[in-house]
Parts: C-alpha cells; sequence; structure tokens
C-alpha cells in the first residue's frame, strides 16, 4: 500500500527547478548527439592557434599580446599559452583539445604530436 503524500509535497519545490533540469538535459543530448565533430572542430582550432601564435612569436619575434590578436574570428574558447622555456606555445580548447607548436631553429615552428 502507497503511502498518502501530503498536500505540500510538491508545493514546496520551486517550478524554475524543472526548467533547470529540463534545459541541462536538452543540452546534454544536443552535446551528446555532435560530440565527435565538436572534438574534430576544437583540435583543429587548437591546432591552429597553436601553431600561428607560435610562428608570431618565435618567427616574427612579436610580443605576446600582439600573437593574441592574430586569432580568428570564432577561436574565443582556444586559450594560448606560451613556455618560454621549450620555445613553445600551448593552446586549448578546454575539455575537448590540446596541440603544441615548438619552435626548431631552420624549420619555424611544427605541432607535437
Amino acid at each position: 500500500m502507497m503511502p498518502v503524500r501530503g498536500k505540500g509535497s510538491m508545493a514546496g519545490r520551486p517550478k524554475w527547478i524543472y526548467a533547470v533540469v529540463l534545459a541541462a538535459m536538452l543540452l546534454i543530448a544536443l552535446l551528446g548527439w555532435n560530440w565527435g565533430a565538436m572534438r574534430a572542430r576544437a583540435a583543429v582550432g587548437a591546432a591552429y592557434g597553436a601553431r600561428i601564435t607560435c610562428s608570431c612569436r618565435y618567427v616574427e619575434g612579436r610580443s605576446m599580446d600582439s600573437c593574441r590578436g592574430d586569432k580568428e574570428p570564432g577561436m574565443w574558447a582556444v586559450s594560448i599559452k606560451e613556455l618560454p622555456e621549450s620555445r613553445s606555445v600551448n593552446a586549448t580548447v578546454p575539455l575537448l583539445a590540446s596541440r603544441t607548436a615548438k619552435y626548431r631553429p631552420g624549420w619555424g615552428c611544427l605541432l607535437g604530436p
């Protein structure tokens, strides 16, 4: 036999919680549906960011502040980090991709595996 719930069992929960849960489930479904394509695009963006910034910094000799302006529109998710001790640049798209380009004299900036 099921217990009888009181009048206030659902009244204590705000209605917006259901909307947030539904929106989160929809977002997860959309991300999962196209996860492979998103990872591929993130890998290309990270590789491009690392290679272009490394060339700007170590081939052209410009400052990192100047090189950050070379990012293409739509690359807001790509974060760039200089690694001066190894003369390389790491570009990351959080949770999706990370690539590193290293300067080699005579060769320029090469992407690591």
